[in-house]
């Protein structure tokens, strides 16, 4: 059994690359999708995974199948329906950062449901995993997710959530009652800054944390992106510094300190060296294109805390 379970909608990746001499913009085909890269960044940290979703019976949906064995997570979870295509999405670079394009209406993971959530994968579990935009895919997909939580939480297992937060796929205040009502039910939240501001309309990082906590989580990890990441209990609160890298491209950078921290948490680090961990692996994974193919493993993040044991 998997210590981690991961849900959400994994998505076949084309990213922007830099223009050749001839002017001609090419794209880079790999894996995304938040869930599926926490999970993946997980792994390599060496944790025990497993992923519950759906992906098509389409190259993308083999691709993906692919990436998780060889990565080590276990895909009994993952269902393969017929008359279902796997998601795609594209990642443009520009002067104010990435922006993303997706082809997502009716995919296969959005149209999981309650029924078809795993009880035994989530029974053996010591933690749960899930998004945003794990639910904001469709009605069916958040009630999946609730469903799972109350497996989790009836096994005893914790539960961690990331806001993410995605306006194209549902309204503020949809997103809001629904988001805020898995935290709740959370152990570990993991907002980031820009989601926050926009489901709360709150600005400073400490209200944030403050409301955040008030929902009930007795963790709060605030991703701050560059500013780095606040860690927030109610007997105080840690400021973790952005890890020193040259970033070329951020796209998976907030899934990978998800998948980092929670490994961590894991395998027996407190909050606060677990986050320090977390921000380095996501700052090692900016270095690279791509969600997935960039997220480090335990070595290279070891290596590079040796190398910069301060932050």
């Amino acid at each position: 059994m998997a210590d981690l379970v991961c849900m959400g909608e994994p998505m076949l990746e084309f990213n922007q690359q830099p223009a050749g001499p001839d002017g001609r913009v090419l794209y880079l085909e790999g894996c995304g999708g938040d869930t599926s890269n926490a999970a993946v960044a997980a792994a390599r940290q060496g944790a025990s995974v497993a992923y519950v979703s759906a992906v098509g019976r389409d190259p993308a949906g083999e691709r993906f199948m692919r990436l998780w064995r060889e990565e080590g997570v276990d895909t009994s979870g993952v269902g393969r329906p017929e008359g279902a295509a796997t998601g795609v999405y594209f990642v443009m670079h520009g002067p104010a950062g990435h922006e993303f394009l997706y082809y997502r209406d009716g995919s296969a993971a959005s149209r999981i449901a309650p029924a078809d959530v795993p009880a035994g994968l989530l029974g053996g579990a010591r933690m749960f995993y899930a998004s945003g935009i794990s639910q904001g895919i469709s009605a069916s997909a958040a009630d999946a997710v609730f469903h799972a939580i109350g497996l989790a939480r009836a096994a005893g297992a914790l539960v961690a959530y990331d806001t993410n937060y995605r306006p194209r796929l549902w309204p503020a205040a949809r997103a809001a009652a629904v988001i805020h009502a898995a935290v709740a039910q959370a152990d570990v939240a993991l907002p980031g800054l820009d989601d926050a501001r926009a489901l709360t309309g709150l600005d400073d990082p400490d209200a944030v944390a403050d409301f955040y906590l008030r929902l009930g989580p007795p963790l709060v990890v605030l991703k701050m992106g560059a500013a780095g990441a606040l860690v927030a209990t109610a007997d105080g609160r840690v400021h973790i510094p952005p890890f020193p890298c040259r970033a070329v491209d951020a796209t998976g950078a907030g899934d990978t300190f998800c998948g980092s921290f929670l490994a961590r948490l894991i395998a027996g680090d407190a909050a606060v060296p677990a986050a320090r961990y977390a921000a380095a692996a996501a700052a090692l994974k900016t270095e690279g294109y791509g969600a997935v193919a960039p997220i480090p493993r335990a070595a290279d993040v070891l290596a590079a805390l040796e190398r910069v044991p301060c932050c």
